[in-house]
């Protein structure tokens, strides 16, 4: 059994992420790799039921998400963050905490995200019901040295293999051989 590793899956609202990572969840199960995904919506109804969003609120919620990440790490179990956290500091909790860490930028144009907008978040900020929005109101903090960037305006399985890719390459998951035998 390898050691367990995490993958911090950021970008912008909308711009890809739980499109890639539920892709990544695919590859890897292919591979035998039984990841836990813990996505900041998910996570957010549970730890603040009735977020504010205001930057204390995002520091307690996102140190809480590294912690549960990397107790579960600690423990064998793979990780997968799917969540925007706008600032490079939140991440970089991850990347002190875990051993075993990769980042992976989704890059995605604001107006690609803005027109996808299936949680309405662009729009309620538009309209002044929300004003925390990172891209927007809020700043999102691209990380400064991910190691891997992936488009989120196209389709999800050449992220996803990116990603896999770099774990393969840092020894993380197995490379998948295929067998020739009949």
């Amino acid at each position: 059994m390898q050691p367990a590793f995490a993958v911090w899956i950021t970008g912008l609202p909308a711009s890809g992420k739980s499109t890639i990572t539920r892709t990544l969840v695919r590859e890897l199960v292919s591979r035998g790799v039984d990841a836990a995904v813990l996505e900041s919506d998910a996570l957010r109804q549970v730890l603040t039921p009735h977020p504010s969003y205001t930057d204390e609120e995002r520091e307690t919620f996102y140190a809480s998400m590294v912690y549960i990440g990397s107790l579960l790490v600690t423990h064998g179990v793979p990780v997968i963050f799917d969540a925007t956290a706008n600032r490079r500091a939140y991440r970089a909790g991850a990347r002190n905490r875990i051993e075993r860490f990769i980042e992976a930028y989704v890059d995605c144009p604001l107006d690609v995200c803005v027109a996808r907008d299936p949680k309405g978040i662009y729009r309620k900020a538009q309209s002044g019901e929300a004003s925390t929005v990172p891209g927007v109101q809020a700043a999102y903090e691209p990380p400064e040295h991910a190691e891997v960037v992936v488009s989120g305006s196209g389709d999800s399985s050449e992220p996803a293999r990116a990603i896999v890719a770099a774990l393969e390459a840092r020894g993380y998951v197995s490379r998948l051989t295929v067998s020739t035998a009949s």
